[in-house]
Protein backbone atom coordinates (compact mmCIF):
# COMPACT_ATOMS: atom_id res chain seq x y z
CA UNK A 1 0.00 0.00 0.00
CA UNK A 2 1.29 3.60 -1.34
CA UNK A 3 1.44 5.78 2.24
CA UNK A 4 0.70 9.02 1.44
CA UNK A 5 2.41 11.69 3.74
CA UNK A 6 -0.13 14.19 3.85
CA UNK A 7 -2.15 11.76 5.82
CA UNK A 8 0.02 11.34 9.04
CA UNK A 9 -1.87 11.49 12.46
CA UNK A 10 0.67 14.17 13.36
CA UNK A 11 -0.12 16.57 11.20
CA UNK A 12 -3.87 16.94 12.28
CA UNK A 13 -4.50 15.52 15.53
CA UNK A 14 -2.49 16.32 19.16
CA UNK A 15 -1.99 12.63 19.98
CA UNK A 16 -0.59 10.03 18.46
CA UNK A 17 -2.62 7.32 19.13
CA UNK A 18 -5.52 4.99 20.67
CA UNK A 19 -3.71 2.79 22.42
CA UNK A 20 -3.76 4.80 25.95
CA UNK A 21 -7.56 4.85 25.52
CA UNK A 22 -8.08 1.16 25.58
CA UNK A 23 -8.60 0.84 28.92
CA UNK A 24 -10.93 3.29 29.90
CA UNK A 25 -12.84 2.52 25.92
CA UNK A 26 -13.24 -0.90 27.92
CA UNK A 27 -15.06 0.27 31.05
CA UNK A 28 -16.59 3.20 30.25
CA UNK A 29 -20.73 2.87 30.96
CA UNK A 30 -23.39 3.12 29.91
CA UNK A 31 -21.44 1.93 26.46
CA UNK A 32 -18.42 1.88 25.04
CA UNK A 33 -17.22 5.66 24.74
CA UNK A 34 -14.13 8.09 25.19
CA UNK A 35 -13.65 11.69 25.23
CA UNK A 36 -10.91 13.61 23.97
CA UNK A 37 -10.07 16.79 24.80
CA UNK A 38 -7.45 19.45 22.96
CA UNK A 39 -8.07 16.88 19.53
CA UNK A 40 -7.26 19.12 16.85
CA UNK A 41 -3.54 20.99 15.69
CA UNK A 42 -4.54 24.66 16.53
CA UNK A 43 -3.81 26.08 13.48
CA UNK A 44 -6.05 23.41 11.63
CA UNK A 45 -8.63 24.11 14.16
CA UNK A 46 -8.30 27.86 13.84
CA UNK A 47 -8.78 27.42 9.74
CA UNK A 48 -11.78 25.15 9.92
CA UNK A 49 -14.09 27.33 12.82
CA UNK A 50 -13.36 30.25 10.28
CA UNK A 51 -15.09 27.88 7.42
CA UNK A 52 -17.80 26.57 8.94
CA UNK A 53 -20.67 28.13 7.26
CA UNK A 54 -22.74 30.69 8.36
CA UNK A 55 -26.32 29.31 10.13
CA UNK A 56 -28.33 30.84 7.44
CA UNK A 57 -26.47 29.54 4.56
CA UNK A 58 -28.01 27.87 1.80
CA UNK A 59 -25.60 24.64 1.96
CA UNK A 60 -27.97 23.49 4.93
CA UNK A 61 -30.19 20.76 5.24
CA UNK A 62 -33.00 21.57 8.08
CA UNK A 63 -34.40 19.14 10.75
CA UNK A 64 -37.51 20.70 12.50
CA UNK A 65 -39.77 18.59 14.69
CA UNK A 66 -40.42 17.66 17.80
CA UNK A 67 -38.16 15.35 17.60
CA UNK A 68 -34.99 16.82 16.86
CA UNK A 69 -34.13 20.99 15.70
CA UNK A 70 -30.71 21.35 14.17
CA UNK A 71 -29.04 21.50 10.06
CA UNK A 72 -26.38 19.56 8.89
CA UNK A 73 -24.58 19.66 5.56
CA UNK A 74 -22.44 16.40 4.44
CA UNK A 75 -21.66 17.19 0.67
CA UNK A 76 -17.69 17.67 0.20
CA UNK A 77 -18.77 20.58 -1.97
CA UNK A 78 -19.62 22.27 0.77
CA UNK A 79 -16.35 21.93 3.19
CA UNK A 80 -13.45 24.15 2.19
CA UNK A 81 -9.75 23.39 2.23
CA UNK A 82 -9.29 22.17 5.65
CA UNK A 83 -12.42 20.98 6.38
CA UNK A 84 -12.27 19.19 3.40
CA UNK A 85 -8.74 18.05 4.36
CA UNK A 86 -9.31 16.85 7.91
CA UNK A 87 -12.42 14.37 6.37
CA UNK A 88 -10.18 12.86 4.28
CA UNK A 89 -8.35 12.11 6.80
CA UNK A 90 -10.72 10.62 9.11
CA UNK A 91 -12.16 8.55 6.16
CA UNK A 92 -8.21 7.49 6.01
CA UNK A 93 -6.92 3.62 6.39
CA UNK A 94 -3.82 5.37 8.10
CA UNK A 95 -6.50 6.88 10.89
CA UNK A 96 -8.91 4.31 10.82
CA UNK A 97 -6.58 1.63 11.79
CA UNK A 98 -5.82 3.68 14.70
CA UNK A 99 -9.31 3.05 15.95
CA UNK A 100 -9.48 -0.73 15.37
CA UNK A 101 -7.16 -0.91 18.45
CA UNK A 102 -10.70 -0.13 20.43
CA UNK A 103 -13.47 -1.86 18.34
CA UNK A 104 -10.73 -4.87 17.69
CA UNK A 105 -12.94 -5.58 14.39
CA UNK A 106 -12.59 -4.50 11.03
CA UNK A 107 -13.63 -1.04 10.45
CA UNK A 108 -14.82 0.82 7.18
CA UNK A 109 -14.98 4.20 6.20
CA UNK A 110 -18.27 5.97 5.08
CA UNK A 111 -17.64 8.50 2.65
CA UNK A 112 -20.82 9.08 1.56
CA UNK A 113 -20.83 10.75 5.10
CA UNK A 114 -24.63 9.57 5.65
CA UNK A 115 -25.94 11.40 8.64
CA UNK A 116 -22.17 12.85 9.40
CA UNK A 117 -20.78 15.83 8.32
CA UNK A 118 -21.18 19.69 9.71
CA UNK A 119 -23.90 19.97 12.35
CA UNK A 120 -25.20 23.02 13.78
CA UNK A 121 -27.61 23.91 16.70
CA UNK A 122 -28.68 27.72 17.53
CA UNK A 123 -30.79 28.65 20.96
CA UNK A 124 -33.69 26.09 21.37
CA UNK A 125 -31.82 23.68 19.17
CA UNK A 126 -32.60 19.98 20.34
CA UNK A 127 -32.08 16.42 19.65
CA UNK A 128 -34.24 13.65 21.51
CA UNK A 129 -32.68 10.41 22.94
CA UNK A 130 -32.46 8.11 20.12
CA UNK A 131 -30.22 5.23 19.09
CA UNK A 132 -28.72 5.93 15.40
CA UNK A 133 -29.49 3.70 12.11
CA UNK A 134 -27.67 0.35 12.62
CA UNK A 135 -27.58 -1.00 8.97
CA UNK A 136 -26.44 1.67 6.47
CA UNK A 137 -28.77 2.08 3.57
CA UNK A 138 -26.36 1.23 0.14
CA UNK A 139 -23.35 -0.49 2.28
CA UNK A 140 -25.29 -2.51 4.21
CA UNK A 141 -22.74 -2.80 7.18
CA UNK A 142 -23.62 -1.90 10.84
CA UNK A 143 -22.76 1.57 11.94
CA UNK A 144 -20.02 0.60 14.60
CA UNK A 145 -18.78 4.04 15.85
CA UNK A 146 -19.48 7.76 16.20
CA UNK A 147 -16.56 10.55 16.62
CA UNK A 148 -17.98 14.15 16.86
CA UNK A 149 -15.68 17.34 16.74
CA UNK A 150 -17.24 20.67 18.48
CA UNK A 151 -15.85 23.68 17.43
CA UNK A 152 -17.43 26.53 18.85
CA UNK A 153 -14.85 28.64 20.73
CA UNK A 154 -15.67 29.74 24.23
CA UNK A 155 -18.44 27.07 25.00
CA UNK A 156 -20.55 28.22 28.51
CA UNK A 157 -21.87 25.70 30.33
CA UNK A 158 -24.41 27.89 31.22
CA UNK A 159 -25.54 27.12 27.71
CA UNK A 160 -26.12 23.27 28.21
CA UNK A 161 -25.43 21.67 24.85
CA UNK A 162 -24.56 18.77 26.33
CA UNK A 163 -24.49 15.22 24.72
CA UNK A 164 -26.31 12.60 26.67
CA UNK A 165 -25.96 9.14 27.42
CA UNK A 166 -28.74 7.03 28.22
CA UNK A 167 -28.61 3.19 30.16
CA UNK A 168 -30.74 0.41 28.18
CA UNK A 169 -33.99 -0.32 29.67
CA UNK A 170 -33.95 -3.55 27.96
CA UNK A 171 -37.80 -4.77 28.78
CA UNK A 172 -39.08 -1.20 27.09
CA UNK A 173 -36.32 -0.92 24.51
CA UNK A 174 -35.99 2.56 25.75
CA UNK A 175 -33.70 4.70 27.49
CA UNK A 176 -33.41 4.49 31.27
CA UNK A 177 -31.27 6.65 33.46
CA UNK A 178 -29.23 9.13 32.18
CA UNK A 179 -25.67 8.55 33.01
CA UNK A 180 -23.12 10.72 31.59
CA UNK A 181 -23.30 13.97 30.35
CA UNK A 182 -20.45 15.53 27.65
CA UNK A 183 -20.01 19.28 27.12
CA UNK A 184 -19.02 20.75 23.48
CA UNK A 185 -16.09 22.08 24.92
CA UNK A 186 -14.08 23.98 22.05
CA UNK A 187 -11.64 21.73 20.10
CA UNK A 188 -13.09 18.36 22.22
CA UNK A 189 -14.04 14.93 20.73
CA UNK A 190 -16.43 11.98 22.02
CA UNK A 191 -16.17 8.61 20.26
CA UNK A 192 -18.62 6.10 20.91
CA UNK A 193 -19.95 2.87 20.11
CA UNK A 194 -23.01 3.03 18.48
CA UNK A 195 -24.20 -1.09 18.59
CA UNK A 196 -24.61 -1.28 22.49
CA UNK A 197 -27.72 -0.05 22.60
CA UNK A 198 -26.62 3.19 22.74
CA UNK A 199 -28.58 5.97 23.57
CA UNK A 200 -27.73 9.73 23.46
CA UNK A 201 -29.17 12.85 22.36
CA UNK A 202 -29.45 16.53 24.22
CA UNK A 203 -31.11 16.11 27.42
CA UNK A 204 -32.77 19.50 27.45
CA UNK A 205 -32.73 22.12 24.79
CA UNK A 206 -29.66 24.64 23.82
CA UNK A 207 -29.84 28.00 25.88
CA UNK A 208 -26.73 29.57 23.94
CA UNK A 209 -27.14 33.46 23.05
CA UNK A 210 -28.61 34.23 19.82
CA UNK A 211 -25.43 34.85 17.41
CA UNK A 212 -24.03 31.76 18.66
CA UNK A 213 -24.14 28.18 17.50
CA UNK A 214 -23.43 24.99 18.86
CA UNK A 215 -21.33 23.50 15.84
CA UNK A 216 -19.87 19.83 15.23
CA UNK A 217 -17.81 17.83 12.95
CA UNK A 218 -19.21 14.41 13.02
CA UNK A 219 -18.07 11.01 11.07
CA UNK A 220 -19.41 7.16 11.55
CA UNK A 221 -17.38 4.30 10.87
CA UNK A 222 -18.71 0.83 9.61
CA UNK A 223 -18.60 -2.97 10.59
CA UNK A 224 -19.45 -5.97 9.34
CA UNK A 225 -22.95 -6.61 11.02
CA UNK A 226 -22.64 -8.71 14.10
CA UNK A 227 -24.52 -11.72 14.59
CA UNK A 228 -27.93 -10.96 15.46
CA UNK A 229 -27.57 -6.86 14.54
CA UNK A 230 -30.73 -4.80 14.45
CA UNK A 231 -31.66 -4.29 11.50
CA UNK A 232 -32.57 -0.68 11.80
CA UNK A 233 -32.41 1.51 8.97
CA UNK A 234 -33.57 4.90 10.66
CA UNK A 235 -33.08 6.42 13.80
CA UNK A 236 -34.99 5.26 17.29
CA UNK A 237 -36.14 7.93 18.82
CA UNK A 238 -37.68 8.42 22.34
CA UNK A 239 -40.16 11.11 24.01
CA UNK A 240 -38.90 13.34 26.26
CA UNK A 241 -40.46 13.54 29.74
CA UNK A 242 -43.27 16.56 29.06
CA UNK A 243 -43.72 14.28 25.76
CA UNK A 244 -44.15 10.82 27.20
CA UNK A 245 -48.22 11.09 27.18
CA UNK A 246 -48.02 12.78 23.81
CA UNK A 247 -50.11 10.65 20.62
CA UNK A 248 -49.33 12.45 18.03
CA UNK A 249 -45.23 12.40 19.25
CA UNK A 250 -45.84 8.96 19.45
CA UNK A 251 -46.77 8.19 16.12
CA UNK A 252 -44.14 10.85 15.24
CA UNK A 253 -41.17 8.73 16.65
CA UNK A 254 -43.18 5.31 14.93
CA UNK A 255 -43.21 7.26 11.36
CA UNK A 256 -39.60 8.74 12.01
CA UNK A 257 -37.86 5.13 12.35
CA UNK A 258 -39.44 3.50 9.27
CA UNK A 259 -37.04 3.92 6.18
CA UNK A 260 -40.39 4.75 3.89
CA UNK A 261 -42.03 7.17 5.76
CA UNK A 262 -38.80 9.77 8.05
CA UNK A 263 -38.33 11.54 4.90
CA UNK A 264 -42.24 13.13 5.81
CA UNK A 265 -41.97 13.93 8.62
CA UNK A 266 -39.60 16.92 7.19
CA UNK A 267 -41.26 17.71 4.18
CA UNK A 268 -38.73 18.38 1.42
CA UNK A 269 -36.54 20.74 2.80
CA UNK A 270 -34.31 17.95 4.49
CA UNK A 271 -33.31 14.44 2.74
CA UNK A 272 -32.67 13.35 6.49
CA UNK A 273 -30.48 10.21 6.85
CA UNK A 274 -29.85 9.84 10.44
Amino acid sequence: MIKNNNLQIENFLNFDNFIPFKAEWDKAQPFSHITLENFLKNNLLENIVNEFPDFNDDCWKIYNSPLETKKLTNHWDNFKSNTYALFQYLNSREFISSLEILTECDLFPDFGLNGGGLHTHKLGGHLNVHMDYSIHPKLKLQRKLNLIIYITPNWKKEWGGQLGLWAHNKDKNAPDDLIKSIYPNFNSAVLFDTTQNSWHGLPEPIRCPEGITRNSLAIYYLCKPNEGATNRGKALFAPYKNQANDTKILELIKKRSETEFASGVYGNKANQEK
